[in-house]
C-alpha cells in the first residue's frame, strides 16, 4: 500500500485548493459583488440562487456519495472521477460568469440559478468522491489530522486565489466581460489540480471490493440514525455557518459601513496568511488531545473576536483592521479544520456497526448538509438586508447599515456559541477511536 508522504499529501491537496476556490469565488465574490453590482439582481433573489442550487444538491450528493461506494470503474471508486469531470468544472464555472443582455429579473435569477446548480452538480462529482478518499487513504487518528491540515491548508489559498478574481477581471476588461474572462482562467486551473490529484491518490483493494448491502434510501436511514453522525454533523453546520456569514458579509462591511471597498481584499490575505500559520499550531496542539476538545478551545477564540468586529468604526486607522480581523483567522483554523478530520472516525465506527465502508454516503449526506446551512444563512442574511432597506445603487440608512454590522459579528457568534453547545458530551473520543480500529482489526474480514 503506498505511503503517504508529505510531498503526496501536498499533491492530494491541490483537489480542495481547485475545489474551494471556485467555492469561494461564488461566496466572496459571486454572491455579494458579481450579481449585485454587476447582473444588478436585488439581495433577496442573489440569496436565493444558491438555494435552488441546494435542492439539486439534495438529490445529487448523497446520490454520488452511494454511488461512488457501491459502483468501481476499473476496480477503482473514487479516482476516476478526478479525470471524467475535470473539463465540465472549467465550462460549467465560466459560464456562472456570463450577464445576458437584459434587466428582467426574473430572467436574470432563472439563468443564474440554473448555472450555478449546473456548477454544482460537477462540483458534487469531484469532491464527494475526493473527500470519500481520505479516511481510506489515512486511517490513523492523527494522520487524519495531519491529512485534512494539508487540505484545508490548500483550501485557504484556494480563497487566496478566489481574492485575486475582482483584480484579474479588472485588467482582463470591462464589467461582465472581464469576469467571464477571468473565469475562464480560472476554470483551467482548477480543471488542471484533478489530473495531478489522480496521480497521486490510491484506493484500498480492501475496501473496492466489499459488497453493498444496503440500498439509497436504506442506507441514508442509517446514516440519520448515526447518533454520533448527527451530533458531528450540528458541531460542524454550526461552525461552517459562521464560516459562510463571514464570508457573505465582509465585502458588504467593508464596501458600506467601514467605506473603503478596496481594503477588503487584503484584509482577507491577511486573514488567510494567520489561518495557513495556525494550522500548524493546531496539528501540533491535537497530538494527544480529542478533537472535539481542539474545536472548542478554537470556537471560543473566534468567538470572543468576532464580537468585537461590531465595535469598528468608518474611523478607525486603517492598520487596526489589518490587526483586528486576522485576529478572529486563530480559531477560524480550527473549527475549520477539525469537523472534517473527526468525520473519518464517525465512519469507522459505522464500519464496526454496518460491516460496510460507506465513506461516500457519508461525506455525500455531510457535504450537502454543509451547502443547505450556508446557502439558508446566506439567503436569510441577504433578505435581512433587503428587509432593512439595503440598495446597492443608492445612500444606506441606519438600518441597513445596523444590519450590515450585526450579520457580520454576532450573526457568525451566535452560531459558533451553538457549535460549542452541541460540542458538549461528544462520545467519539480518541480512546474510543482507538478501541474501534483494534475490533476493526481483530475481525474477520466478509
Amino acid at each position: 500500500m503506498p505511503v503517504l508522504t508529505p510531498a503526496k499529501k501536498l499533491i492530494y491537496a491541490l483537489g480542495n485548493l481547485s475545489g474551494n476556490g471556485i467555492l469561494s469565488t461564488l461566496s466572496l465574490v459571486y454572491l455579494p459583488f458579481f450579481l449585485l453590482e454587476v447582473v444588478g439582481l436585488r439581495p433577496a433573489l442573489a440569496g436565493l440562487v444558491p438555494l435552488v442550487g441546494r435542492v439539486v444538491d439534495a438529490f445529487t450528493d448523497p446520490l454520488m456519495g452511494r454511488f461512488s461506494d457501491a459502483v468501481a470503474i476499473r476496480g477503482e471508486r473514487r479516482r476516476p472521477y478526478f479525470l471524467i469531470a475535470c473539463v465540465p468544472l472549467a465550462v460549467s464555472f465560466t459560464m456562472m460568469w456570463w450577464s445576458l443582455e437584459t434587466q428582467v429579473q426574473w430572467v436574470l435569477f432563472l439563468y443564474h440559478a440554473a448555472a450555478y446548480s449546473l456548477l454544482s452538480t460537477v462540483l458534487t462529482v469531484l469532491l464527494i468522491p475526493y473527500l470519500a478518499l481520505v479516511p481510506e487513504m489515512a486511517r490513523d487518528y492523527d494522520e487524519r489530522t495531519s491529512l485534512q491540515t494539508y487540505l484545508n491548508g490548500a483550501a485557504i489559498f484556494g480563497v487566496m486565489a478566489a481574492l485575486a478574481m475582482r483584480p484579474l477581471a479588472g485588467m482582463l476588461g470591462e464589467g461582465a466581460e472581464g469576469f467571464s474572462r477571468a473565469a475562464a482562467v480560472f476554470g483551467i486551473v482548477a480543471a488542471a489540480c484533478w489530473l495531478a490529484v489522480h496521480g497521486v491518490s490510491f484506493e484500498r483493494p480492501e475496501y473496492s471490493g466489499r459488497a453493498v448491502k444496503m440500498g439509497v434510501v436504506e442506507g441514508l436511514r442509517s446514516v440519520y440514525a448515526h447518533r454520533t453522525f448527527r451530533q458531528l454533523t450540528a458541531i460542524y453546520l454550526s461552525g461552517r455557518i459562521s464560516i459562510d456569514m463571514v464570508g457573505a458579509m465582509l465585502l458588504p462591511f467593508f464596501t458600506y459601513w467601514i467605506g473603503r471597498s478596496e481594503d477588503f481584499e487584503l484584509v482577507m490575505l491577511a486573514f488567510l496568511v494567520v489561518v495557513i500559520g495556525s494550522l500548524p499550531f493546531w496539528l501540533k496542539f491535537s497530538q494527544g488531545r480529542d478533537k472535539a476538545t481542539v474545536f472548542v478551545i478554537g470556537s471560543v477564540w473566534w468567538l470572543l473576536m468576532q464580537c468585537l468586529l461590531f465595535a469598528a468604526q468608518p474611523d478607525w486607522p486603517r492598520w487596526m483592521f489589518f490587526v483586528v480581523t486576522p485576529m478572529l483567522a486563530v480559531g477560524y483554523a480550527a473549527v475549520d479544520l477539525m469537523p472534517w478530520a473527526m468525520l473519518g472516525d464517525v465512519i469507522d465506527e459505522d464500519d464496526l456497526n454496518t460491516g460496510e465502508r460507506r465513506e461516500g454516503l457519508y461525506n455525500g449526506v455531510f457535504t450537502f448538509l454543509r451547502k443547505l446551512a450556508g446557502a439558508l444563512a446566506v439567503f436569510v442574511a441577504f433578505l435581512l438586508l433587503d428587509l432593512a432597506g439595503f440598495r446597492v445603487d443608492g445612500t444606506q440608512s441606519q438600518n441597513s447599515l445596523l444590519a450590515v454590522r450585526a450579520m457580520a459579528s454576532f450573526g457568525p457568534a451566535f452560531f459558533l456559541a451553538v457549535g460549542i453547545w452541541f460540542t458538549l458530551g461528544y462520545p467519539l473520543t480518541r480512546a474510543r477511536h482507538n478501541e474501534i480500529i483494534s475490533r476493526l482489526t481483530d475481525r474477520p474480514e466478509p
